[in-house]
């Protein structure tokens, strides 16, 4: 069993079943229509709604953050690059994950990417209903509370009215108390949803079923007016920073700084979105890994810039805020500015929407190719070109769960199974080089060889955390067992990687920037909260009893082994 568990398909094989089962999809996107869907990714509710609450917690110091953790993204881009070279079919890190380390990974993998793409643009939904509403506001028009946010936050404002009064309520809570105390009810129980988090989502899958052609031009047209009012927000901005507010710069030290990851790292997700779209690519062994390259620099220098100039226009103690981008230009007293940023930020989330929504429905696709999942899922409808049933399921599976959820709970869950898949994609390059799959690639990572240098790092990480982490080990000294095990596992799981990998790339010269992107997703993944890892784990073993009751048994790789 173990051995039909693990069983890898061929790269050739892959391509040979895309050819046969993926005919039906249009290629007619170009290296520059790659970069506009990958800018559109990773410019969205990141820099417009998460950018704020982590400048809050790290001060300017979190633009640092955003460097971190573009240069993490950047070894993995490099992996994403390598793969889509070599494997040119829509199932991105699901499809890699067949090739190097087997089937059970590779649905691992393909169910962790639901929580990157479905679940992500439950967030990206619901960042877009706060920016509506709040543009609707400043054109006078008022929707009902209860019609635009998840019951959550109004019950939490209640509660909090009960127990300090309203005089203690800040402005947002007095909105969801509002919400709370207007909302119809049935049986007692208020009915309250964010239902312009359900429309949007509705709309952008009707856009993404009728053909990637028309979600094209409406992706170039929003990352233009998107990056036309970022840079506006540069430039305009820059007249109104105050270098007193960049002091102090790390005002919550490092462990402020880094409480932001999360965030900072949902910012970042989507470059690897562009890789489901390959088999509507026109060159994609060429176009793919320039898209994801430039598209990633793009979006890091922007992301350090707008940082830079939020927290050195206003105090970073100002910018615990849904819209952070509006509020320090109505801050300073510029409201004329704030109303066309509401205006086109609305555009701009919506863009980053399509395009997960264009990325989940092929990672099903490309499952249900492989018989992993039922066959309506890799159905490509005869007009649209486009995979029909996986797109509307797509949207259900957003569209409900954005009506009734608060958007904190899904932005950290996100980022833990995006690091995941981005491990295993960096473990799949080191795995593609020692098996000479690499060969194959049209694009290959830069190799320096690590022998040496992983291992002198360990050591020399080892002696800076002693001599420089006092407070932090005498922390881990006043712990109980269990305390460290449940909010300290992944780190010592971080060090234990870092020595494994020392003697691997020892023994077998490993590539150092694979190895290196693999221990800078790990120790970010470490600063995540254990209840993330809790619902993470029970989301894997959800799927794996989808697996073993459907997609073991129907799996045509097993039954082309079996000679069935």
């Amino acid at each position: 069993m173990a051995n039909r568990l693990f069983r890898k398909k061929s790269v050739d094989q892959i391509l040979s079943d895309a050819e046969k089962g993926g005919s039906g999809l249009a290629k007619i996107l170009g290296v520059r229509d790659l970069i506009s869907l990958g800018i559109a990714a990773i410019v969205g509710a990141g820099i417009f709604s998460t950018i704020g609450l982590a400048s809050y917690n790290g001060g300017p110091a979190v633009s640092l953050l955003f460097v971190f953790v573009a240069f993490a993204c950047v070894f993995t881009a490099l992996s994403y690059a390598q793969f889509a070279s070599t494997v040119p079919v829509s199932g991105s890190a699901y499809t890699y994950a067949y090739v190097t380390f087997g089937e059970l990974f590779a649905w691992i993998i393909g169910w962790a990417l639901v929580l990157e793409y479905a679940v992500s643009n439950m967030v990206v939904a619901i960042s877009w209903s706060q920016y509506f509403v709040s543009m609707l506001d400043g054109f006078g028009i008022s929707v009902p509370r209860w019609m635009t946010m998840a019951p959550g936050y109004a019950i939490e404002a209640h509660q909090k009215f009960l127990e300090v009064g309203l005089d203690k309520l800040e402005g947002i809570d007095k909105i969801a108390l509002q919400a709370y105390e207007t909302a119809p009810r049935i049986a007692g129980i208020p009915i309250i949803l964010d239902i312009p988090a359900g429309l949007i989502t509705v709309l952008v899958t009707w856009l993404v079923y009728i053909g990637i052609k028309e979600s094209r031009k409406a992706s170039n047209i929003m990352v233009i007016i998107k990056i036309g009012i970022i840079l506006a927000v540069i430039l305009g901005g820059i007249f109104f920073v105050k270098p007193e507010n960049w002091t102090p710069f790390a005002p919550n030290g490092m462990a402020g700084v880094m409480s932001g990851v999360a965030a900072v790292f949902f910012a970042f997700i989507g470059f690897d979105s562009i890789s489901t779209t390959a088999e509507e690519c026109k060159n994609p062994q060429r176009d793919l890994p320039k898209a994801m390259i430039y598209c990633l620099l793009i979006c890091a220098v922007l992301y350090v810039a707008i940082t830079l100039v939020l927290t050195g226009m206003v105090n970073y103690k100002e910018l615990n805020v849904k819209d952070p981008l509006a509020y320090v230009f109505s801050y300073v007293g510029f409201d004329h500015m704030a109303g066309i940023i509401s205006v086109t930020s609305v555009i701009a989330i919506t863009s980053a929407l399509l395009v997960f929504q264009l990325a989940q429905p092929r990672i099903w696709m490309t499952m249900s190719r492989d018989g992993l999942l039922w066959k309506n899922f890799s159905k490509i409808h005869p007009k649209y070109k486009t995979p029909s049933f996986a797109t509307i399921v797509t949207g259900i599976v957003v569209a409900i769960p954005a009506l009734f959820f608060k958007m904190d709970f899904f932005v950290d869950l996100t980022s833990v199974g995006t690091f995941f898949a981005f491990i295993l994609v960096c473990c799949g390059v080191l795995y593609m080089d020692h098996t000479g799959i690499s060969k194959k690639s049209k694009f290959k990572v830069p190799y320096i060889n690590g022998k040496y240098i992983v291992g002198l790092g360990f050591f020399i990480g080892l002696f800076l955390t002693y001599k420089y982490g006092g407070e932090s080990l005498d922390e881990w000294m006043s712990m109980g067992s269990t305390a460290i095990l449940l909010h300290k596992s992944l780190l010592i799981i971080f060090w234990l990687v870092w020595a494994v990998m020392s003697v691997l790339s020892f023994k077998y010269n490993f590539s150092l920037l694979p190895v290196t992107g693999v221990l800078i997703n790990l120790y970010l993944m470490s600063e995540l909260g254990a209840s993330n890892w809790i619902i993470f784990i029970a989301w894997l073993l959800i799927g794996l009893v989808i697996y073993f009751a459907y997609g073991y048994k129907h799996s045509k790789l097993r039954n082309v082994e079996a000679g069935e």
